[in-house]
């Protein structure tokens, strides 16, 4: 594997977490309603499935797709359920004081895998364009080294942007318009989960 090819996918792999989409909106969400730390601990979350399907895409998991088309209409499903929750209780509780002691006891590490193993853009990423990037035969070593790769760029780009967005100018903003920004987050996450619930 060249050089050349790793940053091949690391080009679109910026590209894919840049895309709007439950990963990049939960990081933004919950980095300006909870703070940096909560931030950081949901962008390890994020990062963590993202790269185990990038890993068991490498072993063959397009391969079970293929085979078994109700898989992925399962996690599919399932995906879109979990967003639509997530977009209900984001809808709900845009009006709530964001230094409630509930929010503060959240497992945000948790709240992020949960997105990413229920986020079809993640699973689908890994069992495509893995495919097209990397040749067949890759090493282990290969395999773990594109994995490694793959969680790093991923908890970087989500600790920055938990940084960003707590910086005191944002921050100050976010708080002047956090009912609608939350109810805007919570249209657009309820509104992948039903795309996703009626596409075929």
């Amino acid at each position: 594997m060249s050089i050349e090819v790793l940053l091949a996918f690391n080009l679109v792999l910026i590209a894919s977490i840049l895309s709007p989409g439950p990963a990049f909106l939960m990081a933004v969400s919950t980095s300006l309603a909870n703070g940096r730390s909560a931030g950081i601990k949901t962008g390890f979350g994020l990062a963590t499935m993202a790269c185990l399907w990038t890993l068991m895409s490498l072993f063959g998991l397009d391969i079970i797709f293929k085979v078994f088309p109700w898989a992925y209409f399962v996690v599919k499903t399932a995906g879109a359920l979990y967003l639509l929750y997530v977009a209900w209780n984001t809808w709900i509780n845009a009006k709530a004081d964001i230094a409630e002691p509930d929010q503060k006891i959240r497992n945000y590490f948790t709240d992020g895998f949960l997105v990413n193993l229920s986020n079809p853009k993640s699973i689908l990423f890994a069992a495509s364009v893995l495919a097209v990037i990397f040749p067949p035969d890759l090493s282990f070593q290969a395999k773990a080294l594109i994995t490694f790769n793959h969680f790093i760029l991923e908890v970087m780009f989500y600790t920055l942007v938990a940084v960003t967005m707590n910086t005191k100018t944002v921050s100050r903003q976010y708080l002047k318009a956090k009912t609608w920004l939350d109810r805007f987050t919570a249209i657009i996450l309820g509104g992948l989960s039903l795309r996703l619930l009626l596409e075929k």
